[in-house]
């Protein structure tokens, strides 16, 4: 018999939460941070590829991936081998202070995955949220300017530089105080909600039209902009995938204004939708690229990648103690190599079939409203009414907590959207479950409609 671990789809064998992880949240809500947000009482023990076991013995089907950073799986052998590697030859010494053969190494394949002919420098980092502080520093070194705008729905981080830029949840920013100033936020283009009834090939003419007419002649001067960033795909604001157009003109009026262009590619990048930049869709060539969640298939690095011309700081106005550790930066070689080889374009094969499964879920589902994104970065949108577009959020928890409970780990984005962001390794037999389950999930959902 299997064990738990080598099984492909889940087993459930006590009721949930079990005994073991009963006495696990009652620890954790004794000792914890209240801040942390959980979902479902899973307590995670050990991982294999798609599968993760909790303390009870219970096997769950992660569509989750640790929100989107387990991108080769759980302990995939070949990662784990790196990393047992490393941390028995050396652990830290700190890459802003010394060097490391293995930092250069991956910075060198890092910038071959970036479009344009201009040379790439790379800067590590310990997180997504430092890669975004970072960012905005440099954008303002490189250009002697200090305002930056951001779009309505982002989630950039929590750091204070990077919170001021988020305009996801008020939660995030309530209570905090004054954040960094000269920032303003503008409309994200989001074709299911769009004011003025767009496709989602077209949604945003009137965003960029506010942009250029109201925003740099009202509020900042375009000669102030330091930087504009965006997420090529909305990550906590919804999976909301930007028009390939808005990218393409976004990027045009940051050149003809000398703005950094910035993508956020924290939780797109990294094989996620079937090339290794969300942004390669668009075709576009970002000033400043931040990178991390699945760069290292579970440890801590971030990546803030930009324009030789543009990585111009001297010695000392940018480091980092841990950023860029032998060991994490071992663990993202082994990742590239992974995600080069096979499970990008696996991401691209299994989001196809995945789609193709959902393309009827709007006829067949009265709450589901909308499903999009690209590869395996898929959101479906949860609405009491169709025709209205009430946002759910009531029915979409329910709907994440009824899929726990059948073995399938899904997280919410935004206020109403169901992401599924699994491991890139996934195959049909699981990517099959997924959606049993979750047509199971929306037909109980519906009945208390």
């Amino acid at each position: 018999m299997p064990t738990t671990l080598e099984v492909k789809t889940p087993r459930l064998v006590t009721a949930l939460p079990g005994p073991n992880a009963k006495r696990v949240l009652e620890q954790d809500a004794k000792f914890m941070s209240p801040s942390y947000t959980r979902d479902y009482p899973l307590v995670a023990k050990r991982g294999l590829g798609a599968i993760v076991e909790d303390v009870d013995g219970n096997s769950f089907l992660d569509f989750a991936a640790g929100i989107a950073v387990c991108s080769t799986g759980h302990c995939h052998p070949k990662v784990v081998a790196a990393i047992q590697k490393q941390a028995a030859e050396l652990i830290h010494m700190s890459g802003t202070d010394f060097y490391y053969e293995s930092m250069p190494q991956l910075a060198e394949r890092l910038v071959r995955t970036m479009p344009g002919a201009e040379s790439k420098k790379v800067f590590f980092t310990n997180s997504g949220t430092e890669a975004i502080e970072g960012a905005i520093k440099l954008a303002r070194y490189a250009t002697k300017r200090d305002k930056m705008i951001a779009f309505y729905g982002c989630f950039h981080g929590r750091t204070m530089g990077a919170l001021s830029l988020t305009a996801s949840k008020s939660t995030q920013r309530k209570g905090f105080g004054a954040l960094l100033g000269g920032i303003g936020h503008i409309p994200y283009p989001y074709a299911y909600r769009c004011a003025h009834g767009h496709t989602a090939e077209t949604c945003g003419a009137e965003i960029l039209e506010q942009l250029e007419g109201q925003i740099f002649k009202r509020l900042f001067d375009p000669e102030d902009v330091a930087g504009i960033i965006i997420e090529p795909i909305q990550g906590e604001g919804g999976y909301v995938p930007a028009p390939k157009f808005f990218l393409q003109e976004l990027q045009r009026i940051c050149r003809q204004h000398g703005i950094m262009f910035i993508v956020d590619e924290v939780q797109s990048g990294m094989g996620r939708t079937g090339k290794w930049w969300a942004s390669e869709h668009a075709g576009i060539e970002p000033d400043i690229l931040c990178s991390a969640k699945g760069i290292a298939s579970g440890m801590p690095l971030g990546a803030i990648m930009a324009r030789e011309s543009v990585m111009l700081w001297k010695p000392g106005s940018h480091g980092t103690t841990f950023g860029g550790n032998p060991v994490c930066l071992a663990a993202a070689l082994a990742t590239m190599d992974l995600i080069e080889s096979e499970y990008k374009e696996n991401a691209r094969r299994m989001g196809e079939y995945l789609f193709g499964r959902l393309a009827d879920w709007t006829k067949n589902f009265n709450i589901v409203g909308d499903v999009r994104g690209r590869g395996l970065m898929i959101g479906i949108e949860i609405v009491r009414d169709q025709r209205t577009k009430e946002k759910a959020a009531d029915l979409r928890n329910a709907i994440v907590d009824l899929a726990f409970h059948k073995g399938l780990l899904v997280l919410g984005a935004g206020e109403n959207t169901i992401r599924l962001s699994p491991p890139l390794l996934i195959d049909q037999e699981q990517a099959d479950f997924a959606a049993r389950t979750l047509e199971e999930c929306f037909r109980e959902a519906g009945k208390k409609i």
